[in-house]
C-alpha cells in the first residue's frame, strides 16, 4: 500500500517526451475519485537546479534522509509536478519525514495562490 510522503521510483518523461529517466518521486496526495491516481513531484540530485525558498533539499545530515531511501543529497522539485496512476510507479524506496511532507505542500499550496513572501522568484 502506498501512502504520502513515500519516495517511488517512476519514469519522470523529458520535456520533450521523447523519453524518459526512472528517477525518485515524492508522493505528494492521492486525487479524489477512484481511479488511483496520485500527484508526484520529481527529486533530483542536481542540486544546481534548486529553486531557494520554494524546493525541498533533503541532505545526508537530515534526521529523515535514510528513511527516504535516496542514495545522495538530492532536491524534491515541487514544480516538477505529474499526475500518475499507482501502476505506472515502480517500487518504494523510502519516505521523507512529516515535517518536511508538511513543508512541501504548504509551499505548493502558497504558490498555487500566489502567496510567496519569501520566495526569491516572481510569482505570476
Amino acid at each position: 500500500m502506498i501512502r504520502e510522503g513515500q519516495v517511488v521510483l517512476f519514469r519522470f518523461p523529458y520535456a520533450n517526451h521523447t523519453d524518459a529517466k526512472l528517477r525518485p518521486a515524492l508522493l505528494i496526495r492521492q486525487l479524489p475519485g477512484y481511479h488511483d491516481d496520485w500527484l508526484i513531484c520529481m527529486i533530483s540530485s542536481q542540486l544546481s537546479q534548486k529553486i531557494p525558498s520554494f524546493d525541498e533539499l533533503v541532505s545526508m545530515e537530515d534526521s529523515d534522509f535514510i528513511r527516504s531511501g535516496l542514495k545522495y543529497t538530492s532536491v524534491i522539485r515541487i514544480c516538477r509536478l505529474a499526475v500518475v496512476h499507482k501502476a505506472v510507479l515502480e517500487g518504494t524506496i523510502g519516505e521523507i519525514g512529516t515535517d518536511r511532507l508538511a513543508r512541501i505542500k504548504n509551499r505548493l499550496a502558497d504558490w498555487l495562490k500566489g502567496v510567496s513572501p519569501e520566495a526569491k522568484y516572481p510569482v505570476p
